[in-house]
């Protein structure tokens, strides 16, 4: 990887907010906007999925005919969709083209009638999960940067098993079951991460996942998208004891605040210390990067590290107005062109 050793400078002075010249920026575009790469055999969703061949094709693929500019990488992960950590327990899951979705399998049984959530290791789901981290890693040696898979544990694992509207009642009829089910999972949650991050760091040093952040060490992203659909009151019974405990575990975090229905909750959680970010997730339709200064100047007046995507024309906007301590932005480019044009902007604009 070109630059690597400058880049992992680059986000240790991230992570203990020293990059006084400017905001860290990730900038991709795709070198040939209109090479995608196709599946030549006949088979159903669920056997491409699971396909190591095809993942590993389709990843290289995709590496080398993206351009990296500035703090991005080339960095993948395995990837058998956003419920894929509720499947470990036996949630079936159904695949279309791009994502996969659970089935909640537990949604009509009486919460009195749920024994101990515990990880099935024959599971089918976790054991071609298993699999193929250890081939991408395998297959990456140096040439890209291997991440955790996508674990949603918590909260959002039993809406993969349950059911949001089931879950919502939950939260008035049984919410021991909630706080309980929780912390099972957390341990889950716990032993899967420390299985992946053993094989992943194999050749390669520190941690990386989804949001794309490289750390030395051990960090994740944490997150609750069911806090959209509950109080700030039960976010603090039902989900801050759990988080606590992942937040404890890691070495570092960022916690995914997704949408502007989860920004009730963004004044407890800029309240814990052992928190280091906020990644804030505008969401479709609402007003883009340039538009949230105010929450921006706030997580980090709270001492938060801030991870936020920006469109192209915004980014000459966001390195005028917003201060570099812990900043990092994530723009997604047309082409090769715009984003080597993009990166020429951010090397004028460094302090």
């Amino acid at each position: 990887m070109q630059d690597w050793e400058k880049i992992q400078k680059r986000y240790e002075q991230f992570w203990s907010r020293e990059n006084h010249d400017r905001p860290l920026v990730c900038i991709t575009g795709p070198k040939n906007p209109k090479s995608v790469y196709k599946d030549k055999k006949e088979r159903t969703l669920m056997e491409r999925w699971c396909d190591i061949d095809f993942m590993l094709a389709r990843t290289n693929h995709d590496i080398g005919n993206t351009y990296y500019g500035a703090e991005a990488y080339p960095m993948a992960f395995p990837d058998l969709g956003p419920d894929q950590f509720a499947a470990f327990y036996g949630t079936p899951l159904t695949f279309g083209e791009t994502t996969s979705w659970a089935a909640h399998f537990l949604e009509e049984a009486d919460t009195a009638e749920i024994g101990k959530l515990k990880i099935d290791r024959e599971n089918f789901y976790y054991r071609k999960l298993r699999e193929m981290t250890e081939a991408m890693t395998e297959d990456a040696r140096g040439r890209y940067f291997v991440g955790i898979p996508d674990l949603h544990p918590g909260a959002d694992a039993l809406v993969s098993m349950r059911g949001p509207q089931q879950l919502c009642i939950d939260t008035l009829e049984d919410p021991d079951f909630i706080t309980s089910k929780i912390m099972e999972l957390y341990h889950g949650f716990c032993s899967i991460y420390d299985e992946m991050y053993q094989i992943t760091t194999k050749y390669q040093t520190g941690s990386s996942n989804w949001m794309g952040i490289w750390h030395p060490k051990r960090w994740y992203v944490t997150s609750c998208d069911f806090c959209c659909m509950i109080s700030p009151e039960m976010f603090e019974e039902l989900i801050i004891p759990e988080l606590m405990k992942e937040l404890q575990f890691l070495d570092q975090s960022i916690f995914h605040l997704d949408g502007c229905g989860a920004l009730k909750h963004l004044d407890r959680l800029l309240q814990i210390k052992e928190l280091d970010g906020i990644q804030w997730v505008y969401g479709a339709g609402a007003p883009t990067a340039s538009h949230w200064i105010e929450t921006i100047n706030k997580i980090q007046d709270a001492g938060k590290l801030v991870h936020i995507e920006v469109l192209p024309g915004e980014l000459e906007f966001m390195l005028e107005h917003v201060k570099p301590e812990g900043v990092l932005l994530k723009v997604n480019a047309s082409s090769e062109a715009e984003a080597r044009a993009l990166e020429e902007l951010v090397t004028r604009n460094g302090r």
